[in-house]
């Protein structure tokens, strides 16, 4: 059978069917929206205006608010403006460019987050080589290979996508255009699809979260030769990186592990890693964090004596 499109544009069934609690959802997201934006561009600004920039987990601190920011924009916006609408509907190319840019975004973000595991492995299990193991160009190599990464992983699931016949129904079962309900609205057999996305998302994702709870449970195990002030400053910092990889980590799991066909709450899930997650990070590692707290305060108050004169 030959490939064809008859699908020009696809149409959102939404997170629900009700119309007043949709609308009632718009003034929710809309505020964790502009929480997400000011929360990061907070912890943004208190690192690039402080010393904070020089030390490499800060350096990815930051690299990860600004990845918050822009994945979450890819997907909320259009999610407002959907529950407010009659009609939600989005173009096929702009349902592709979605799936590319939110999979090459989150995959940065994977990536950051075991940039930030890997540094507090050196700083912990290898103090001694920190320095000379952590230095600014690694720091930088390891960002551009995030890059790198995700965008081949996005670019082999757009063509994967891209490839596949869609002769309707349009109406995607979500709010966003994501690979899963995408394949149950294709006219032919998924299967073999299916099992690649498996691969290319789903295996993936518990392979590094498998490899990150790994990593963090050597980090704990090592903590033992530290003085009892380096074990409660480690196991502050520790806890809120584990805190944001279970987040993120186990409801990319649930959905990307599970086959397209089957009956289960994707689209429910999935706020936790596009609104809840990155709403909560930047708390996350600020309220357990005391040198983050005080160079807030010494950033903020700079910020105001400046506006004053």
């Amino acid at each position: 059978m030959e490939n064809q499109n008859n699908v020009t544009e696809f149409v959102f069934i939404g997170l629900w069917g009700n119309k007043k609690m949709e609308l009632l959802f718009v003034f929710l997201f809309l505020l964790c929206y502009l929480t997400v934006l000011l929360g990061n561009f907070i912890i943004s600004l208190t690192i690039t205006c402080s010393h904070l920039m020089q030390q490499p987990m800060y350096y990815f601190l930051c690299h990860l608010s600004l990845m918050d920011v822009s994945y979450t924009s890819t997907v909320v916006p259009r999610l407002i403006r959907d529950l407010a609408a009659a009609r939600k509907n989005i173009s096929y190319n702009n349902c592709m460019t979605q799936l590319f840019t939110a999979h090459l975004l989150a995959g940065v973000e994977i990536f950051i987050l075991v940039s930030m595991a890997f540094d507090r492995y050196v700083a912990i299990v290898k103090p001694l080589h920190y320095m000379v193991i952590m230095n600014r160009q690694r720091c930088n190599m390891l960002i551009v290979l995030a890059w790198v990464v995700s965008f081949w992983h996005s670019i082999a699931l757009l063509l994967t996508v891209l490839k596949l016949p869609f002769c309707g129904p349009n109406q995607i079962d979500h709010y966003v255009c994501d690979v899963k309900p995408l394949l149950k609205l294709v006219c032919k057999d998924i299967h073999v699809v299916s099992i690649l996305v498996i691969a290319n998302s789903g295996m993936v994702a518990v392979a590094i979260f498998l490899v990150l709870v790994a990593s963090y449970i050597i980090i704990l195990y090592n903590l033992r030769r530290h003085s009892s002030a380096g074990q409660k400053k480690a196991l502050s910092t520790c806890s809120s990186h584990i805190t944001v990889v279970v987040l993120f980590f186990v409801p990319c799991i649930y959905i990307y592990v599970l086959p397209a066909g089957s009956e289960n709450k994707d689209k429910e899930i999935s706020v936790f890693y596009t609104v809840i997650a990155p709403m909560l990070n930047p708390l996350i590692y600020t309220l357990r964090n005391m040198e983050m707290k005080i160079t807030m305060r010494k950033v903020w108050s700079k910020v105001t004596h400046s506006d004053l004169n």
